[in-house]
């Protein structure tokens, strides 16, 4: 017994699911915070008398980390449903990068990153990577909602929203990481290059160098579409992952994101340098850009994170239904339904998911001296019973309404379905007087039949 412990925070009465590496599962659980940080993980049962200023008895509940979204880009929110059905090129060149030019500044990029934390944190997500344009003001936006986020200013070698000059897209990248190293805890400044096509050798260079000076992490679409393929392929006679490898960026600080057109050689070029990966599925699936081989790339010990990508190519930010999407397209592709369990799936929202973002001792499980991120799903729900096995139940089973409470860093974010940090119905009519001007301006999507 422990005896008159005392907590900020005290979680109890559920099914734990640390997520630590034995995979422990405590039932009538009980989890302490204090200062931001787990300090008892165990049986409700081991603890005398605890004083807490705050309890929160989950009924039964199952108490896992909060998920760890690899890949998003945030303010892209706003154009959710704006272009569907298109292939990425077509998607990237005719409407996005038209968008992205027309529309964003400063306060549309802010709002569009306010409404895409309430989404996540409302499903579960405590952690998010993210790659994009005006990334000072993402950063602040993240903060506003307590959020926790590695965030990467976006690259490229044309103009770009809050980049008109290309030539200027590593002083402004080092700009980021010198404001923002350090400056909060929640936040982690990163770099987020684009892609192969759209930038340069000597800009992937550069970049590359920036993050090994400030110790970041490298973020990069890599082997995503064929077409992208076929460009390496014309461009530098190689592939993706092999240019990445020939240029020295692959490394133990490199997120591969996609990772879909890759062979057994690349496969382990990524294993032997380290290199992590995050897997977008629904994206993947929606823009027909393929299936990655994720069961080959978790058996070479590659770490694998779940990712969204933004809402535009998605549409929506519930890692939940990504685990679900990650498992059952895995066991179609393979014509095997064993080949990736429920188990190794949620490894991938959650510890893993840290990994791949360079976290894992700070985030990502439930155990002593880790930061309390941690997440309560409410399993009192039809679809959610029986509760036979918790692993498979918050894989096939559950959706990010499920969650009931959301803690980040020991504080309560969502209260029993509820954003305690914004004025969320406040949030909702701002974009929608933005979207409302996109809708105008923009038009509707050409209809499939008439492209």
């Amino acid at each position: 017994m422990i005896s008159m412990e005392y907590f900020d925070l005290l979680i109890q009465n559920g099914t734990i699911l640390t997520m630590d590496k034995k995979m422990s599962r405590i039932e009538a659980g009980a989890v302490g915070i204090r200062s931001g940080r787990i300090v008892f993980v165990g049986k409700k049962s081991d603890l005398s008398a605890p004083l807490a200023d705050q309890i929160l008895d989950v009924s039964g509940g199952i108490i896992l980390p909060g998920l760890v979204n690899s890949h998003t880009h945030l303010p892209m929110s706003l154009f959710r449903g704006l272009a569907d059905d298109l292939p990425l090129e077509t998607w990237l060149t005719e409407y996005i990068f038209p968008a992205e030019r027309a529309y964003l500044n400063p306060e549309t990029v802010r709002i569009g990153t306010l409404l895409s934390c309430s989404e996540m944190l409302l499903s579960g997500t405590t952690t998010c990577c993210d790659g994009y344009f005006f990334e000072d003001v993402v950063a602040e936006a993240v903060m506003e909602t307590g959020m926790r986020g590695i965030l990467g200013q976006g690259i490229i070698n044309h103009p770009a929203p809050g980049v008109p000059d290309p030539k200027k897209n590593i002083l402004t990248a080092e700009a980021f990481l010198k404001k923002w190293k350090d400056r909060h805890p929640a936040i982690f400044p990163s770099l987020f290059c684009h892609s192969v096509y759209t930038c340069s050798p000597e800009t992937l260079k550069s970049a590359k160098a920036l993050t090994r000076k400030y110790d970041a992490l490298f973020q990069i679409h890599a082997a995503e579409t064929r077409v992208e393929a076929d460009f390496c392929r014309s461009t530098y006679q190689t592939t993706p992952v092999r240019f990445l490898n020939k240029m020295e960026i692959l490394d133990s600080r490199t997120l591969l994101v996609h990772a879909i057109w890759v062979d057994d050689e690349e496969i382990a070029y990524i294993a032997e340098k380290k290199t992590t990966v995050a897997h977008t599925p629904e994206s993947n699936m929606k823009l027909g850009s393929g299936i990655a081989p994720v069961a080959k790339l978790v058996s070479a010990g590659i770490p694998m994170g779940l990712g969204t990508d933004g809402c535009a190519s998605n549409n929506d930010l519930d890692l939940f239904s990504e685990m679900d999407t990650t498992a059952k397209l895995q066991k179609v592709a393979s014509l095997d339904p064993g080949i990736l369990d429920a188990a190794t799936v949620l490894r991938m929202a959650t510890i893993d998911g840290a990994k791949a973002v360079g976290l894992e001792d700070f985030i990502g499980s439930i155990e002593t001296g880790k930061a309390a991120d941690i997440i309560v799903v409410d399993t009192k729900k039809p679809r959610l019973t029986p509760a036979y096995d918790p692993f498979s139940l918050l894989v096939y089973s559950a959706c990010g309404a499920d969650v009931r409470d959301v803690i980040v860093s020991g504080k309560l974010v969502v209260r029993d379905g509820r954003l305690q940090t914004l004025d969320l119905s406040g949030l909702l009519t701002e974009t929608e007087k933005i979207c409302e001007k996109i809708r105008k301006s923009f038009g509707k999507p050409i209809p499939p039949q008439t492209r």
